[in-house]
């Protein structure tokens, strides 16, 4: 291709040859589209006139960047200059044919920004501004706590990685309630030499204060949701929950645990008082039996020893 110095030089003179000036009877237009990184983008641009000058034969086509010292195609007078990656949208394109599009090989993150596109017909010329939105999707984002083991005594940091993605996107953390955490977090952005950005964000969970299940989502530069992982909390024997309390399970298994211990001493209380009121009772028996026995045969003794004195009392002469 031309040199930038000869391909300038050649535009302006055919733009003075050509007087400068708009016809009215040639008008370019052209439509903003969105690119995907990655694949074919097509920037669409087409030549319309009027009645009064149909069947107009195309002289030039040129296609260029902003910011870009030469342009990326230019097509003078049945000759055709083009990159690499960059083609009019139809193969078999010529100066009769009015869609001047351009096909965009493989969409680069540099390929994001405005385009003009001019021509020069034989009845008259225009130009055309137009703009190319690269996007890139991101990837599924990954979680991992820092330490990998979580502890219950100290805080713990959850590292969510997001990157491939174009333009800048957001990472936002949400608990187990959907309630949201990203103002308590930490987001770092850092661009890539192909240009695309890699996202983290640091999620500091305080001791005593979690919850069971935190989910890292990647939002585009649009708002729009893209991808998200779900990190779960392992399990901590005696820890407390997010709101300071015990857990599900430690409500429930400690009342269980309670009412147990109290019935179970109720019934070893009632069973010891027993056993003592049995042996309580039985060596008190015997001697209470003999001692009212005794006491009936002393009785029964000295009556029998007053009937016998009075009897001998009786028999004295």
């Amino acid at each position: 291709m031309a040199s930038s110095g000869t391909t300038f030089f050649i535009l302006i003179a055919v733009w003075v040859a050509a007087g400068n000036a708009k016809n009215p009877f040639v008008k370019i237009e052209c439509n903003t589209k969105n690119g995907e990184y990655g694949h074919q983008s097509l920037l669409e641009c087409v030549v319309k006139t009027t009645r009064e000058v149909e069947g107009a034969v195309i002289r030039i086509v040129t296609w260029t960047k902003e910011g870009a010292e030469q342009p990326l195609l230019f097509f003078n007078r049945g000759k055709l200059q083009q990159e690499p990656g960059y083609r009019f949208a139809e193969p078999s394109w010529n100066d009769n044919n009015m869609n001047i599009s351009l096909l965009i090989a493989e969409t680069k993150v540099a390929d994001d920004g405005d385009y003009t596109c001019m021509v020069i017909t034989d009845s008259g010329d225009d130009s055309s501004l137009t703009s190319l939105n690269v996007k890139a999707t991101y990837r599924d984002p990954t979680v991992h706590s820092i330490p990998e083991k979580i502890s219950e005594d100290a805080n713990n940091d959850l590292i969510c990685n997001a990157d491939g993605g174009y333009p800048k996107g957001q990472l936002r953390w949400f608990d187990e309630h959907n309630e949201e955490w990203t103002k308590s977090a930490e987001m770092d952005v850092r661009k890539t030499d192909n240009g695309l950005f890699q996202l983290s964000s640091t999620l500091t969970l305080l001791k005593g204060s979690r919850f069971s299940k935190y989910t890292c989502v990647v939002f585009n530069a649009t708002g729009g949701k893209e991808g998200s992982t779900t990190f779960e909390m392992p399990p901590i024997s005696g820890g407390l929950g997010a709101s300071g309390g015990l857990n599900h399970s430690s409500k429930i298994v400690a009342p269980v645990i309670v009412i147990g211990s109290l019935i179970v001493g109720l019934l070893l209380a009632l069973l010891i008082y027993r056993r003592r009121s049995r042996n309580a009772r039985r060596p008190s028996t015997a001697p209470l039996m003999g001692d009212h026995q005794r006491g009936r045969a002393e009785e029964f003794d000295a009556e029998q020893g007053h009937l016998q004195k009075t009897e001998g009392e009786d028999s004295q002469p």
